[in-house]
């Protein structure tokens, strides 16, 4: 294990993922490890996931988001309202222009709004639980006052796209080439650090450890784009895609897989994204020395209250690009949209690994935290569970996952 540097606490979340799909997968009789349900279970986990990104960084600071789901329906709400009443009668019911104007209203939306609560944490010196816990109230109060507390349908077909669906996917072929992308990225990655640790003088892991570690990786890929290419439109749906596109229907129907998602290709973009922000930028080098000790990066020269600030600025982007996925999945924004969202992103970034001591966490393994809650989640909904037994459970995982961070924090001290 020391030879391969694998993190034997994202190697136990795996462990834990798999006890649960395996548990749900016995008790539903067999219907929880199906193509349907885990394509499923990957578009549900990408609207939090998201936000679990940016959650791990506000921990780490030693600050906390419990606005995030409020957010998420307020800019949701803005981005309905501003498309349907503004952007498609001003662009055009046919404009390729309607989805993207509707995304930039709702990321700037979140920036302002995460940037005045980190304003006023950073330079008023208000305790961030409070400035987010009275955001929760007046951001979603906001998006009742929006609309007027109606529900807002959506009008851009390519702005839906982003929720998945049927449409809202990429099929069995571009997936794959996807998936070869991927495997070529991981192979020339890992070589690449080798070859950075030998410049240095480094240690290097040996070449067995990295052909295992590659080898996983690779694995992982190629399983999951088998699972998602494994999942075939329904009949009707089938017919509706070769009449628009002129294909003859043979006697045994058509064989169309959905392939990956949108939302789950852009919840992996932005894995990708906050990794490099935390691991290989100046910003992020910021972060997690100002969690680690905040009275050291001041005397540093490190600006802690700009920096605080950017960090919940990103997270209001972050929820905005939430609210985007959730709104155009439902394909119309709702005023219950996001209504518990800030537990489960606050339990996906601790799950994953987030110290609430601050100055440790992995976007990687808040983006594994995310889908362990949703699994949870998805599994009980599949039994039938009442939603106040699943809000009992969740919240006792959440405290299970808390002690036990305290337990490793305390042992590896």
């Amino acid at each position: 294990m020391r030879a391969t540097e694998i993190d034997t606490r994202m190697l136990g979340m795996i462990g834990a993922l798999l006890v649960i799909w395996v548990g749900f997968h016995i008790l539903s009789g067999g219907t929880f490890l199906t193509p349907r349900n885990l394509w499923n279970l990957s578009v549900q986990t990408a609207s939090v996931g998201v936000m679990a990104t940016g959650m791990v960084l506000v921990i780490v600071t030693r600050n906390i988001d419990l606005s995030v789901g409020s957010i998420l329906g307020v800019t949701g709400m803005i981005m309905a309202v501003a498309q349907t009443q503004y952007l498609t009668p001003m662009l055009g019911y046919d404009s390729g222009l309607v989805w993207i104007a509707t995304l930039i209203v709702g990321l700037l939306c979140g920036l302002v709004i995460g940037g005045l609560q980190g304003f006023i944490i950073a330079y008023l010196g208000v305790p961030a639980f409070i400035v987010t816990l009275g955001g929760l109230l007046v951001w979603r109060g906001g998006a009742w006052w929006v609309a007027s507390g109606r529900t807002i349908p959506l009008t851009d077909d390519n702005f839906k796209l982003l929720g998945g669906g049927s449409d809202g996917s990429i099929g069995a072929t571009w997936s794959w080439i996807l998936a070869a992308l991927a495997v070529v990225f991981i192979v020339f990655g890992a070589f690449a650090a080798r070859r950075q640790r030998k410049r240095f003088a480094f240690a290097v892991k040996p070449m067995w450890a990295e052909a295992v570690t590659v080898g996983i990786s690779v694995i992982a890929v190629i399983v999951a784009t088998m699972i998602v290419n494994s999942y075939l439109l329904p009949g009707p749906l089938a017919r509706r895609y070769a009449d628009a596109n002129g294909i003859a229907v043979p006697e045994g129907g058509l064989q169309i897989s959905f392939g990956y998602a949108v939302p789950v290709l852009l919840f992996i973009g932005v894995g990708i994204v906050m990794t490099f922000i935390a691991r290989r930028t100046r910003f992020g080098r910021y972060v997690f020395a100002i969690g680690g000790n905040p009275e050291a990066a001041d005397l540093a020269g490190i600006n802690t209250k700009r920096v605080t600030l950017m960090v919940f600025a990103l997270m209001g982007m972050l929820a905005a690009v939430a609210a985007a996925i959730s709104t155009a999945r439902l394909s119309s924004a709702t005023n219950a949209q996001g209504t518990l969202d800030e537990l489960y992103t606050i339990a996906a970034a601790v799950i994953g690994g987030t110290s609430l001591a601050g100055g440790a966490g992995t976007i990687a393994g808040a983006m594994l935290g995310a889908l362990v809650m949703q699994s949870l989640q998805s599994g009980m909904v599949l039994l039938g569970m009442d939603t106040p037994l699943q809000n009992i459970v969740v919240g006792a995982v959440l405290v299970v996952a808390v002690w036990l961070d305290t337990i490793y924090r305390r042992r590896a001290a």
